[in-house]
């Protein structure tokens, strides 16, 4: 997926005597070129975002507390590869969730989604979501990969990084195991 950072500076690439720019857009494609959507060029998906906190917590389970990174960018914050699996895990999960004014991300501007007592606890699963607010778009009724968002909530509620480093966790896909560091 393209970064944000690509808004203001976008990927050139000179070809032929053209000039081709492949710059972030947070929702749907400002060309028709790719079909009206800008599929991998910013919003969000959830399958490439669930294969990154699986394959942070592979390398936390490598590395350990003993290797840090700066979470977020800039901020001189250094946390564990666990940590910030973690924090991605919770800005994924907000979509979801309401925020202090009583709002879900996920139905942007739709007020019926927000403030219908029918319709405001019924969530939907998108096909994606827009890269700079969170609201659903695309395929509303995508249970298939966005319904990974309940798999992932159950990975982070088994326990902390400790646990998680120590106990020996059974991952749900296939049965692959992991044992205690003093079994390996």
């Amino acid at each position: 997926a393209v970064s944000r950072w690509h808004l203001e500076h976008p990927y050139v690439l000179n070809a032929g005597g053209a000039e081709y720019q492949l710059k972030y857009e947070p929702a749907e494609s400002s060309s028709g070129l790719f079909g009206g959507n800008s599929n991998w060029r910013g919003p969000v998906w959830f399958p490439i975002n669930t294969l990154l906190f699986r394959a942070l917590r592979q390398f936390y389970l490598f590395y350990g507390d003993d290797f840090l990174v700066e979470y977020p960018t800039g901020s001189g914050v250094l946390k564990n590869l666990y940590e910030v699996s973690s924090a991605l895990v919770e800005k994924m999960t907000s979509i979801f969730t309401r925020d202090a004014a009583g709002r879900r991300p996920v139905f942007g501007g739709t007020e019926k989604f927000q403030t219908d007592p029918h319709w405001r606890d019924n969530i939907l699963f998108y096909e994606y979501f827009h890269g700079d607010n969170g609201a659903g778009i695309g395929a509303s009724h995508q249970t298939g990969w966005t319904g990974l968002v309940a798999a992932v909530l159950f990975l982070y509620a088994e326990g902390d990084a400790s646990q998680f480093l120590n106990s020996g966790l059974k991952l749900r896909d296939g049965g692959a195991a992991f044992r205690p560091k003093d079994e390996q």
